[in-house]
């Protein structure tokens, strides 16, 4: 459903987002994790269509925003992490005011801001001015507006700023209704929110994708967690021989230090492969860090991701500049 390759922002000479590629299929929910800073808010921008990349592309259904940029913003419902509402009007003017600005026909403008109500639920609310909402009803006010026109792809960027835990399970509850007919990617800083509500975590530092884990596959108790020199090529070519490993998940890497998930098949004596993998691995010439049963969850993946060395991020981005002005 989306299609996103090698996108990179620059200003001047830094990366504030750096050759970041990923898919999403329809009905995902994916949350787009990472501390202040790590560029999450610049990559939904790119994706929104309000800031343009240097380089790489977006593509919705295989059709790249660039090439129609008016039939990609009604593809796209987006909310900003710093909402963009007008205080005072009414919760109705307001939603009527983006009907506007999106497009929608005039005869489709009542029936649209009817279904956006019951879908968030603020029928209440209608008559209130904006300024008088809590928080949690301005979110929804929020998502109100970014679902209008029946968006392919719903963005969510920091969305729980101060909601308190009874608003942030109401609007979790929210998005998993939403996302039957529409795919979310939410952007966040909190651990525990892509666990509750995700089922991808994309895990961002420094302006780079780090981590691309299936939340399901984390839970699995049939998984070896291995660190090695070779890339997913070389790697499957030297566990081809292999009986019983049924896949093979790169789930995050900078230089020659790249990290795997094995899943193992059924009936597997876990010890006994894990030695021959280990054997396999450093006689095909490659480097072995480390090899073990996975026992691993989102936090342990995102303190990983947050102590990666600075320097190999930044070499890999100077070179990866370089290529691009050559």
């Amino acid at each position: 459903m989306l299609t996103v390759e090698k996108l990179t922002k620059l200003y001047g000479n830094i990366p504030a987002v750096y050759n970041v590629s990923f898919e999403i299929n329809k009905g995902e929910i994916v949350g787009l994790l990472g501390h202040n800073g790590a560029g999450k808010t610049t990559i939904l921008k790119m994706l929104g269509g309000f800031i343009e990349s240097n380089h790489g592309s977006i593509k919705i259904n295989g059709s790249d925003i660039k090439d129609d940029p008016k039939k990609s913003q009604k593809d796209i419902g987006y909310l900003s992490d710093n909402l963009s509402i007008y205080p005072d009007m009414s919760v109705a003017e307001y939603l009527d005011y983006v009907c506007e600005v999106k497009g929608i026909k005039v005869n489709k403008v009542a029936s649209e801001i009817k279904r956006v109500i019951r879908a968030t639920d603020i029928e209440s609310k209608i008559l209130s001015k904006i300024s008088t909402l809590s928080k949690g009803y301005e979110l929804r006010v929020g998502i109100a507006q970014a679902i209008l026109g029946k968006p392919k792809l719903l963005i969510l960027d920091q969305y729980t700023n101060g909601l308190d835990s009874k608003q942030k399970n109401i609007a979790r509850e929210l998005i998993r209704d939403l996302s039957k007919n529409t795919t979310v990617i939410l952007s966040t800083d909190i651990v525990q929110e892509v666990d509750a509500l995700c089922s991808r975590a994309l895990i961002v530092r420094d302006g780079e994708l780090v981590v691309d884990a299936e939340l399901d596959e984390l839970k699995k108790d049939n998984i070896l967690s291995l660190s090695t020199s070779l890339n997913k090529e070389s790697l499957s070519s030297v566990l081809k021989q292999l009986n019983g490993l049924s896949l093979i998940k790169k789930i995050s890497g900078v230089e020659d230090k790249i990290s795997y998930h094995l899943e193992l098949g059924n009936n597997i004596q876990v010890d006994e492969t894990i030695d021959e993998i280990s054997r396999l691995i450093i006689f095909s010439g490659g480097t072995l860090y480390s090899i073990c049963k996975k026992v691993i969850d989102l936090e342990t993946l995102f303190r990983e991701a947050s102590e990666i060395p600075h320097h190999l991020l930044a070499t890999k981005k100077l070179r990866f500049i370089n290529e691009m002005e050559a």
